[in-house]
């Protein structure tokens, strides 16, 4: 019998799930449905070893223990995690385990990193029609692809159905020009694993099997208004009858090799009929060499023997791509396709590939109708596998699209696989991205240890988001939680950006139009960006936004603290802050200003990597902190206008949440004197103070600097909250129990706006417990304060009443809200007919429904009324809304502030949860149950729906949809359904962070509770704990509860690892 036919009983039989089944595997989702193979299908694809070579050295032969037993034994009692393993080598620098990851764009084209244009008009100027033909100046893009951390060899998926005119090899999606609430991508595709050091990932692509309609997407687009949804790929016909592939890309790094990757792609044809399909693997080099003069060496990729793409780099060496020939099609019960017999070795009709070859340069030919440097260019496979895309001939010889020397800086292996059965019937490639040869990797050439190392990498991610979930959670919340966090490692890129360069053109290239440099960023020619960066979204957003990256680190602290602390670093170094102290906030417009939170994510993940490794990295703590306060004097100088305290800061993140677009002057000349900015400096001034204190342990001077951010916390606290002299009034509205923007015109009193929105509600995010202890044991900063409460009593005695009354556990608390306004403020917010939504806190009030507010100025009527879905004006693209939907990131600070509120306050104050509903919790609860309902956007309900899928039933009820969750930029404010930028998981990934908190008690709302005897919220934004982060001094414990290993309880956890754990509740003080 043939290797095939001894292949066939085992090859893709796993079970495919019924459609008509009501079964849930969840397992089956995250994993791939490959079995391990009994022998080698293929024959060895390189020359013998050569002489002088150690004929005993084989790495990554499958050993009978799995890798992780191995270092087990190694390791002994130290040991975790394997994951946790490379990691700790990675942050020591022993190995580079994140030198490859998932750092390829998922757009470039259209960035304003691209725009060369004299108007600035991205859109426009570089469009998807470009794309596969021109030459990106500053990165590339793909599908599912890989690069090395600088970028400079990059790995992607392209796929042909012989019916779309053009290879997939990038995403579409709708320009901001074209789309109805701006820019969308039009395709169905998820992130399904990844671990912090991607030694595994897995990718899915829905890809169509009819002609993709680009042009209907747009045309529809086009048509629609501003009040309806967008037009989504799920709302044409491509998919009906299911004919469509699911296309899966797995990466395994090698087991001690950061620089060993095996690929596999598998492909599953959902449809009833049988199809054919091509898969074609690129690699290819950024293209460096067509910018500067003179031309640097120009890197190279070729066929270094049959089957092998050897690529060439200056830097990074040799490394070698395995492209192995691949089985035939089966069925779904693992039968051949072919009605050939296979009897022999020489009858085996394995698929082989066709290695491909070409430049990675412009095609100035079919752009511009000029004349290419070279024959071979960026669009060749497009022309050499599809007919009708090549051009017409001029002459009757025939012309080669690729070089037929097998050489170039572009490369593709292409492989053709006819008659794929329907239902089931797939298809599978391997591929070894290695420096090593054959004789080194036994995975190159054998497929039973290749499919053994992919199993052996996903068991290790298991194992590693086995010990972040624990016991106790449920499945479908586990896998929502590792989609979550998978997403968030996929969205890592490598971003580059030279500003200067940018803005003068290179000297290779026509100059650019004279006007041009006026258009944008003009102010940041200090900006040298070539980093890994997160992304909220690698097609919508492909780009950092300052905000959004503090509110990532969050949920990847859990798991990645390096990269966390790195990223956060990173917005403060030289080459990113300007001068001034102000950070960038995102390309389009790098001097628009994003809500201060960078001070508060820098503490949180200090405190994060505390507890959860029992590591201080004050270093980290202490260098970002002296550049914050950079920034902190360009907010006092910059946007306190009147040097009053109140801040202006202009849109804040928050887009169209006002009645006036708040990035621009106001009509007629006014000043807004903004609750949200004036909170926000607030809230940035106690994370300083609270940083200050941190560091006074170790270094008595920053007890100076905390009294100086203690001090700027009751100026803005009184400035904000109570009337002042020369006309300035108070940002509360006792009327309405809620704060208000003001307007200030001339030197009368202000008026404010009333708009019952976020804004008012943000106050409650500046508010900090102080343990009993804390003001003893710095003298220096209880003899500043005293002398303070003396001299300035007016303030002392309206700002500092919580600094004088002991809360619970004898703490103090500083606050912006008064206890009589915070109950003021939740009497709104946790009402069902105001904020509350069964899926978290709107950012718009329900109230502005049949009451809009409405403004006359100038003639022109300005004004705001309450939409829950998408925006349907054209403020800031028209991309995003505030003005109903429901943000996970501001939903979070909520929850954090009303938990540091219980710290204080305790279970002697209770509220109304809803309001008007006659139950009464304390807010450690309330907190909790906005948790809850923050979580009830992606859980199944007892129905099985999903809110956020907005009730498409393909979503629901498909067996090949139904366990892939997006996580949308925001949500209806209504039903919870998923809106905005499709795959954002950097700050939606959030929702992560709440299932390990609170996943283990999770229910639905209007469910009855589980009783807890335990909240495990607190954040220790107090900084008594000893600085070791090891032990809690004069501690009472008691057992409590099993809970995860990671839950973020009120100890240290450095000593209690594993799947479980006993949290002990400290009552005396946090960590």
């Amino acid at each position: 019998m043939s290797n095939a036919q001894k292949l066939k009983q085992k090859l893709f039989s796993a079970s495919n799930a019924d459609p008509n089944s009501s079964q849930l595997d969840l397992t089956a989702n995250l994993t791939i449905e490959i079995p391990h193979l009994d022998a080698p299908l293929k024959p060895p694809l390189v020359k013998p070893r050569p002489e002088g070579s150690d004929p005993n050295r084989v790495e990554n032969a499958s050993p009978r223990n799995p890798y992780r037993k191995i270092l087990q034994g190694r390791l002994g009692s130290k040991y975790l995690t394997t994951e946790a393993y490379r990691l700790d080598q990675d942050r020591e620098r022993k190995k580079h385990w994140k030198r490859w990851g998932p750092y390829l764009s998922e757009r470039q084209w259209a960035t304003v990193r691209e725009d060369y244009s004299a108007n600035g008009d991205a859109w426009t100027h570089f469009p998807h029609e470009h794309a596969r033909s021109r030459a990106y100046r500053w990165g590339e893009d793909g599908i599912g692809g890989i690069s090395d951390n600088h970028g400079r060899l990059c790995w992607s998926l392209s796929l042909w159905n012989e019916e779309d005119d053009i290879l997939k090899e990038r995403l579409f999606g709708v320009t901001g020009h074209q789309g109805n609430h701006g820019e969308d991508v039009k395709e169905q595709y998820y992130y399904l694993d990844s671990t912090p050091t991607h030694s595994f990932m897995k990718f899915l692509y829905k890809y169509p099997q009819r002609k993709y309609p680009y042009e209907q997407l747009v045309r529809e687009s086009l048509a629609r208004g501003r009040e309806v949804n967008e037009f989504e790929l799920l709302d044409t016909d491509i998919f009906e009858d299911d004919r469509y592939w699911d296309v899966f890309i797995e990466y395994a790094k090698d087991a001690e090799d950061p620089d060993g990757i095996s690929i596999r792609i598998t492909a599953y044809n959902r449809g009833p009929d049988p199809a054919n399909l091509h898969i074609i693997p690129q690699l290819w080099f950024r293209n460096t060499w067509s910018w500067p003069l003179p031309p640097p060496p120009r890197p190279n990729v070729r066929e270094s023997s049959p089957g092998v793409i050897t690529a060439k780099h200056h830097e990074l060496g040799h490394i070698n791509l395995y492209c192995s020939p691949s089985p035939p099609p089966v069925n779904a019960a693992g039968m051949y396709a072919s009605n050939a017999s296979v009897e022999n070795e020489e009858d085996d009709d394995s698929v082989i590939p066709e290695l491909l070859f070409t430049e990675n340069d412009t095609n100035f030919e079919r752009l511009y109708n000029g004349k290419n440097p070279t024959p071979y260019v960026k669009d060749a496979f497009h022309d050499h596998i599809i007919p009708s895309h090549r051009p017409k001939p001029d002459s009757t010889s025939p012309r080669a699209f690729v070089n037929p020397n097998k050489t170039g800086s572009k490369s593709a292996a292409h492989y053709s696989f006819k008659g794929v059965p329907g239902r089931g019937g797939c298809v599978v490639v391997r591929l070894k991205l290695t420096p090593k040869r054959p004789p080194e990797d036994s995975t190159i050439n054998d497929d039973e240890s290749f499919d053994e190392l992919m199993e052996e990498r996903r068991s290790e991610a298991d194992e590693f988001y086995h010990q972040l979930a624990g016991t106790g959670v449920g499945s479908d919340l586990v896998a929502i939680m590792r989609q979550a966090l998978g997403g968030m490692m996929w969205s890592k890129q490598y971003y580059q950006f030279i500003q200067n360069d940018w803005l003068h053109g290179d000297p290779a290239q026509p100059p650019p139009p004279p006007g041009r440099k006026f258009v944008r960023n003009q102010d940041w020619r200090h900006m040298h960006i070539a980093d890994i960066l997160s992304m909220p979204d690698k097609w919508e957003y492909p780009f950092f936004a300052a905000w959004d990256s503090a509110f990532h680190c969050i949920p990847l602290a859990l798991v990645d603290p390096e990269f966390s602390k790195k990223q956060l670093d990173l917005f403060t170094r030289e080459w990113y802050m300007k001068p001034d102290g102000q950070i960038p906030a995102y390309e389009w417009n790098f001097s628009d200003v994003n809500p201060p939170v960078h001070a508060w994510a820098t503490f949180r993940v200090f405190k994060i990597e505390r507890k959860l490794h029992g590591r201080e990295d004050l270093q980290f703590l202490e260098r970002v902190f002296q550049k914050l306060l950079l920034n902190f004097t360009w907010w006092v100088n910059r946007k306190d206008q009147g040097g009053k305290n109140v801040f202006e800061g202009g849109f804040l993140g928050l887009d169209n949440i006002g009645a006036f677009n708040r990035s621009e002057p106001l009509p007629n000349g006014g000043v807004l004197r903004q609750a949200d900015g004036t909170a926000w400096m607030a809230f940035f001034s106690l994370n300083m103070f609270n940083i200050a204190l941190e560091l006074a342990k170790h270094n008595p001077v920053y007890e100076d600097i905390a009294s100086k951010f203690f001090e700027h916390f009751i100026f803005i606290a009184d400035a904000m909250t109570y009337s002042g002299q020369d006309g300035e009034a108070s940002l509360w509205n006792e009327e309405e129990g809620l704060y208000f923007d003001a307007i200030k015109w001339g030197w009368g009193t202000p008026q404010q706006i009333p708009v019952r929105s976020l804004v008012g509600l943000i106050p409650l995010f500046a508010t900090l417990t102080l343990e009993p202890s804390v003001i003893n044991r710095f003298p220096h900063f209880k003899k500043r304060m005293e002398w303070f409460i003396n001299n300035r009593p007016e303030m002392s005695q309206r700002n500092m009443a919580n600094m004088k009354a002991p809360g619970r556990g004898e703490r103090r608390l500083l606050a912006l809200a008064s206890k009589d306004r915070l109950v003021r403020i939740l009497e709104k917010m946790l009402d069902e007919s105001e904020f509350l939504s069964d899926y978290g806190i709107r950012s718009l009030s329900l109230h502005h429904k049949d009451h809009p507010f409405e403004m006359w100025v100038n003639g022109e009527k300005f004004g705001v009324e309450y939409w829950p879905g998408d925006s349907r004006s054209g403020m800031f693209g028209g991309n995003s809304n505030w003005r109903g939907p429901i943000w996970l990131a501001t939903n979070f600070l909520l929850i954090e502030s009303l938990q540091r509120f219980h710290q204080y306050y305790g279970e002697d104050l209770q509220v109304e949860c809803p309001t008007g509903s006659g139950e009464y919790m304390d807010l450690g609860k309330v907190a909790e149950e906005i948790q809850y309902r923050i979580i009830h956007i992606f859980g199944r309900d007892q129905e099985g729906f999903r809110a956020t899928n907005g009730g498409n039933p393909k979503l629901d009820r498909d067996p090949y949809f139904r366990d892939y969750v997006l996580f949308h930029e925001y949500f209806n404010g209504n039903d919870g359904r998923g809106l905005g930028a499709s795959h954002q998981t950097g700050w939606t990934g959030l929702v992560a962070y709440h299932i390990v908190q609170s996943g283990i008690t999770y229910r639905l709302p209007r469910t009855p509770r589980t009783p807890r005897s335990l909240s495990l919220h607190w954040f220790g934004e107090n900084i008594e704990a000893r600085s070791e982060g090891t032990n809690c001094n004069r501690r009472t414990a008691r057992i409590v509860q099993r809970v995860q290993s990671v839950q973020l309880g009120t100890c240290p956890l450095r000593h209690f690892r594993g799947s479980t754990m006993l949290v002990l509740e400290c009552h005396v003080q946090y960590s």
